[in-house]
């Protein structure tokens, strides 16, 4: 599946494509994730953050390697169709397309419950404010990839200089009691923890949506990749070790475990801190993801696993694809605060999608990158996100289901719009159409013999122009 040319301007350096990486693996689990392993595994739970770490590795290695290769826009969905064929790339691509909104709508709801909760407001600051990082990450969107990457690059400025300030003066704060009994609940509920914790590792199947985007990709993704690890691993260990030292026990009981280690170390000064670092975290995620999905749409469509008018580009940027996300967003958004669906059971949905979206980027991987590390760092990939995906339990129907509409589509496309009216008309009977014969053509001087050559804008000679008209006028008699 090849990507339709972009314009040459929506290029992006180190430096944007760090921030928009790192935007789509610091989302808004950040705010939610580290009283939910504390819950399932204690204190312990610092070891399911430090093996996400080490398992995110392989995983970030191997969708490096494949998009210093295969730089796409199809991201995932590209590289199953050069493994495995064109069915896979389109169910591939239609599990992603359909992850990011739920995704983008997670985290903007998060994002304006954690605002409403750390400034002391209601149901109504909350739906404002997930309004607002709506907004904000559309129109970002539609000024194109470039102009994305440098609000990301701001945005992730700001937010890693308040994540480091905040962990920083709640060190003191951290007292060694809080870490016993250190694993109360075995190592089995480690693993379960690490399995809930994949979500944060699942940005890299955005990322590599945005591979073609970047300037240089052979020389600039792999150091991309290694920027973003190393500020992942700061910031999980941070947070995770400051969360149980700060909290003890009560980091399970908690819904804003973040706020409650920032106000720790802030004191006062926490609420506009807390409210800062949510939106930031939400429309960073965002960002990535609408980014990502807009044009990984516009592919899909070029290759006609989507509506063919998907496709269509503005100056380099999938609009059209764009204006389908933000619908299905807003939507979906809608839809949540209407019937008071928790943040956290759209992610449960977007962390199935996306392990399905990552395993079936490992395995096209093994088979596609040399013998070697890449194939270990492949394999290594799909255990995890077979795990995961393992204990997904009942939701691993979700992408069943859409597996199997997209491959209908594949089925049906070519079929009539309106199949059971086309058959009902009569077939529609040719008009014949007049086949006049050819003339023949009289030998002259200049086809036996070779006239000498000409120059290229030399006049054609005169008896040439009454020997073609006197052609043209037998053909009008016939």
């Amino acid at each position: 599946m090849q990507p339709r040319a972009t314009s040459g301007r929506q290029r992006i350096g180190f430096g944007p494509a760090v921030a928009l990486y790192t935007g789509a693996l610091l989302g808004p689990g950040v705010l939610v994730l580290p009283g939910i392993a504390a819950g399932l595994a204690g204190p312990a739970s610092v070891l399911a953050w430090a093996a996400l770490v080490v398992l995110g590795i392989p995983v970030a290695v191997t969708f490096t390697a494949l998009a210093v290769r295969y730089p796409s826009a199809g991201g995932i969905a590209a590289t199953a169709e050069r493994a495995f064929g064109p069915d896979a790339r389109t169910i591939v691509g239609w599990w992603f397309y359909a992850a990011v909104p739920l995704a983008a709508s997670a985290a903007a709801l998060l994002g304006g419950q954690y605002v409403a909760a750390a400034l002391g407001a209601g149901q109504h600051t909350a739906i404002a404010v997930t309004a607002a990082i709506l907004a904000v990450v559309i129109a970002a969107n539609t000024a194109g990839i470039r102009l994305s990457g440098r609000v990301q690059l701001t945005l992730i400025g700001v937010l890693l200089a308040l994540l480091t300030a905040s962990l920083t003066t709640a060190t003191r704060h951290i007292h060694l009691a809080n870490f016993t009994p250190f694993n109360p609940h075995g190592f089995a509920a480690v693993a379960r923890a690490t399995a809930v914790l994949f979500v944060g590792v699942a940005g890299w199947e955005a990322c590599a949506t945005l591979t073609d985007a970047v300037h240089r990709p052979r020389r600039t993704l792999p150091r991309v990749t290694a920027a973003t690890l190393v500020v992942m691993a700061v910031v999980y260990l941070g947070l995770a070790t400051a969360t149980i030292g700060t909290l003890g026990h009560l980091a399970a009981e908690t819904s804003v475990p973040l706020y409650a280690v920032v106000r720790a170390g802030l004191g006062p000064a926490a609420p506009p801190v807390i409210a800062a670092i949510a939106l930031l975290l939400t429309v960073g995620a965002g960002n990535t993801y609408l980014a990502g999905a807009a044009r990984s749409g516009a592919t899909l469509a070029a290759a006609g696993d989507l509506p063919s008018w998907l496709a269509h580009h503005t100056n380099g940027v999938a609009r059209r694809s764009l204006a389908v996300q933000a619908t299905a967003t807003i939507t979906i958004t809608t839809a949540a605060i209407h019937w008071h669906v928790a943040p956290g059971q759209l992610m449960h949905l977007v962390t199935v999608l996306l392990a399905a979206v990552a395993m079936a980027g490992m395995v096209a991987a093994a088979v596609l990158l040399p013998t070697g590390w890449h194939t270990l760092a492949a394999l290594t990939g799909t255990a995890v996100t077979a795990a995961v995906l393992g204990s997904a339990g009942p939701h691993l129907l979700i992408p069943a289901t859409i597996a199997g509409a997209a491959l209908l589509w594949r089925a049906t496309r070519h079929q009539p719009r309106h199949i059971a009216q086309a058959a009902a008309l009569p077939a529609a009977q040719p008009r014949p159409r007049m086949h006049l014969p050819a003339p023949a053509r009289t030998p002259t001087a200049s086809t036996v013999t070779r006239p000498a050559r000409q120059p290229p804008n030399a006049p054609a000679p005169a008896r040439h122009k009454r020997s073609r008209r006197r052609r043209n006028r037998a053909a009008r008699r016939h």
